[in-house]
């Protein structure tokens, strides 16, 4: 079965002085789409690379198809694909010198698995005598996904592939993560970005090394526990400060064009006494309204209980 199983793995640098991952446990169920979210240093490198067999975990066990990650990492290197997070073929080699490459390492052709690259390597074709590193960021993107599927994985594992992309690429990216996806790939993808949670069956939100919850995307805001409200006036650098101030507001953040607040109590009722409060210190086209939380919302949230516990 080509699912994923990890129990308690734990990961620290520097002599065990500093702690990368935390007795992390969760599982991938076969053909899956699963995602790992968090922000740069959270741990998903870390347990990506233990997952891939090139970092050996300092405890617990993991298995992927099956296969110990330590025990049977000779077995196991043939049945999964790895994107790393930076791009890493070889730069001075063609797209097809890099695709004839790796077609070799695995002892296969790109021929053999040309119905399976197919969609992405068509967008490649004209570029197929340029190097490597002469290509765009969503070029370089695609390149390394067909370099990681040529030998036909069980199990795909992309590290931050979106990362430095136009959003153009970003959304061809994931459609085409659809696509491998009724393949019956099983795919674990890592993403700094929020907005990409919602493209995943389920997603594990990870910080500091540690899982703070594992369901899919809808489940975990439909769990949100409160009205959640976006706010912006004439000035919001000192919106901001005096809505942190505010003894209304059980939470403020700020997110682009607004500040996302949340109430202490009945929001209702709260609602008219905050805008009086902003007239009183001078804040004008103040706007004021209900939205639906998203996911960097829930994990900001859960994220602050997190620390309040510690």
């Amino acid at each position: 079965m080509n699912g994923i199983i990890l129990e308690n793995i734990s990961k620290t640098y520097e002599k065990g002085t500093v702690l990368a991952v935390d007795k992390v446990s969760f599982d991938v169920r076969p053909g899956e789409l699963f995602g790992l979210i968090g922000p740069d240093g959270a741990g998903k490198t870390s347990i990506f690379r233990i997952l891939v067999t090139l970092l050996l975990p300092d405890s617990g066990t993991a298995t992927v198809c099956g296969q110990d990650v330590v025990k049977n990492f000779k077995i196991l290197r043939s049945k999964i694909g790895y994107m790393p997070g930076r791009f890493s073929l070889y730069q001075d080699l063609t797209v097809e010198e890099n695709l004839r490459f790796f077609a070799t390492v695995f002892k296969t052709s790109i021929a053999a698995n040309y119905d399976l690259i197919k969609e992405i390597y068509v967008q490649l074709e004209p570029f197929k005598d340029r190097r490597a590193g002469k290509l765009s960021g969503g070029m370089k993107q695609k390149l390394a996904l067909c370099c990681a599927l040529i030998h036909r994985p069980e199990v795909l594992f992309l590290d931050e592939p979106t990362t430095g992309v136009d959003v153009v690429s970003r959304r061809e990216f994931w459609e085409m993560l659809g696509r491998l996806k009724q393949e019956g790939i099983t795919i674990l993808v890592s993403t700094p970005y929020m907005d990409e949670a919602t493209q995943c069956e389920r997603i594990a939100l990870i910080q500091s090394g540690s899982l703070m919850s594992i369901d899919p995307p809808g489940q975990i805001i439909d769990q949100f526990p409160e009205p959640l409200f976006a706010i912006k006036g004439d000035n919001m650098g000192a919106l901001l400060v005096d809505l942190k101030k505010s003894p209304l507001l059980s939470g403020c953040n700020a997110f682009g064009d607004y500040h996302h607040i949340t109430f202490k109590g009945d929001s209702a009722s709260q609602k008219a006494h905050l805008l009086q409060q902003l007239s009183i210190n001078h804040h004008q086209d103040v706007e004021l309204k209900q939205i639906q939380p998203t996911i960097e919302d829930c994990f900001i949230r859960l994220m602050e209980q997190t620390k309040a516990n510690v």
